[in-house]
């Protein structure tokens, strides 16, 4: 059984800076979006993951990787969404992906 460890959430990580943004990260992304039933919470990860990939933002990869493991999809699974992102979104966005993955990977 995998060990699921807390997050810090938005509020926590931006709520000094931009509360307002963090509240709505946190209330309605988190707290409504992702909790909407039409769709699971591995499939929402890995929707995620792919969108994440393909707009290049590696920043907020590492976060939803880890989120992803915790929804049930393995690594083996993000490294496959991964190298078939990278026909899609581009080789470079795909190997700044993996460089996010194999860095979570090898310290979690």
């Amino acid at each position: 059984m995998t060990e699921k460890t807390t997050q810090p959430g938005p509020r926590e990580l931006f709520g000094d800076v931009a509360p307002a943004l963090a509240g709505y990260s946190e209330d309605v992304l988190f707290g409504q979006a992702w909790k909407s039933p039409e769709l699971a919470p591995r499939d929402r990860s890995l929707v995620t993951v792919a969108s994440l990939i393909t707009s290049g933002s590696s920043e907020q990869l590492g976060y939803h990787l880890g989120l992803a493991r915790q929804n049930g999809v393995s690594e083996a699974e993000l490294i496959e969404t991964i190298t078939h992102m990278a026909f899609y979104a581009g080789w470079p966005r795909a190997m700044s992906a993996l460089a996010v993955a194999r860095a979570l990977f090898h310290t979690a």
